[in-house]
């Protein structure tokens, strides 16, 4: 049985390519769910412009793969806007 944490780790092996930080610490990943091991992920790019928004989501697919899902589905969303936490700005030093 696939858990939540197992996703966010999953997450956590996915890193935005310009800002060299993991997607879910990033704060990409608006939400992750489980059910009857089918992973269901509500998550965002940096920008809607983003270069890298595909690469992530293919990434993410992989390593998702891992834990042997009966399925996968990430769905892409820009609202809310992605913004950048204050804690975040900090370890970013910004």
């Amino acid at each position: 049985m696939i858990t939540n944490e197992q996703v966010i780790q999953a997450c956590r092996q996915v890193n935005d390519p310009e800002i060299t930080l993991d997607i879910y610490t990033l704060g990409l990943i608006y939400e992750t769910r489980v059910e009857d091991d089918k992973i269901y992920i509500l998550m965002t790019y940096t920008t809607p412009l983003c270069p890298f928004g595909e690469r992530m989501k293919q990434e993410l697919t992989q390593e998702l793969q891992k834990l042997n899902p009966k399925d996968i589905q990430i769905e892409v969303t820009f609202s809310p806007k992605w913004e950048a936490t204050d804690e975040l700005r900090e370890l970013l030093g910004v």
